[in-house]
């Protein structure tokens, strides 16, 4: 049967590096088409923690290397970010397409995402960005001002504000696009964030959580599913405990339930079932599936993956 799906793809999935993402857009590619072949309507968002701090960190040294250039605001660095990815995966996803006869259109859009500028968020940085750091360059940076945290056991990362979305600006044309047959990619780095200021769009110092984004785009298309893309099949609660134990098929409120309990790690798991939370309560028969990519496709039919319900 056919479904209305948005697919959350992880940045880091993505590579760390122009050769990495090129690579990686490939194998990513094959497993969405697999879905579209199938007869779904396909709406892709990305991550891009990786690579909006890599282009924060460039234009920061260029400014500082050549007074003649401004200061890039973190809103252009993931405009610039979902040009840079959205240009890689459209091509793959295009060519896949192509390669197995598949007659649709890939388009990305520049997508801006309405935040609160008294979100709480802004005073309280914790959205990782960029690559990982040893002690020693945590340290570096933090004597400089920057703000660095331990990223869940796998070293030191910069955080900037992560407020929550409200609302999709471009989403009539997301629709549009859809609805049309077209595969669309869209709200990429959790989307540009901007602060309403009467007809003007302001943009706000932060990146958006993919997760949630995602979850906000997927209820305004009213979509069956999101999938939420992870490194693993499915979640767990007592994580790497010897009672460890992998979840399958969860209500919300067994799930609300292990968030309360302390089940998933911040800046991990934890923001993926929040989201996934979010958008399977907000409408009845709505499904949120969190695996990984190549297990979407048998996620979708009750096969393996953690689905919230």
């Amino acid at each position: 049967m056919k479904k209305k799906i948005v697919i959350a793809l992880g940045g880091n999935a993505l590579g760390n590096n122009l050769e990495e993402q090129m690579g990686a857009v490939k194998s990513t590619a094959r497993a969405i088409v697999d879905l579209i072949e199938e007869g779904h309507d396909v709406v892709i968002s990305h991550g891009n923690g990786p690579q909006v701090g890599m282009i924060n960190l460039a234009m920061d040294a260029l400014t500082k290397s050549n007074y003649k250039y401004s200061s890039i605001p973190m809103s252009v660095c993931v405009a610039m970010s979902q040009g840079y990815v959205g240009y890689d995966l459209q091509n793959a996803l295009r060519e896949e397409l192509l390669n197995r006869n598949i007659d649709k259109s890939v388009a990305t859009i520049v997508t801006q995402v309405e935040v609160d500028k008294d979100d709480k968020a802004f005073s309280n940085p914790t959205k990782p960005i960029g690559s990982f750091m040893t002690k020693d360059e945590a340290e570096s940076l933090i004597a400089k001002g920057e703000n660095v945290v331990e990223d869940s056991g796998r070293g030191y990362r910069r955080v900037v504000a992560s407020p929550r979305p409200k609302s999709i600006i471009e989403i009539d044309t997301i629709r549009s696009l859809v609805d049309s047959g077209q595969v669309v990619i869209a709200c990429g780095g959790g989307g540009i964030p901007v602060v309403k200021e009467g007809n003007h769009l302001k943009g706000a110092s932060a990146v958006i959580d993919k997760d949630f984004a995602s979850a906000t785009l997927a209820k305004e298309l009213d979509a069956d599913f999101l999938i939420i893309l992870t490194a693993v099949e499915k979640a767990a609660i007592n994580y790497g405990k010897e009672n460890e134990k992998w979840l399958d098929d969860v209500t919300v409120e067994e799930m609300t339930k292990y968030v309360e309990e302390g089940h998933f790690a911040p800046g991990s798991m934890k923001p993926k079932v929040e989201a996934g939370i979010e958008f399977a309560s907000s409408k009845e028969g709505r499904y949120a599936l969190i695996t990984l990519l190549e297990k979407a496709k048998d996620g979708i039919l009750g096969k393996t993956g953690t689905r919230i319900k």
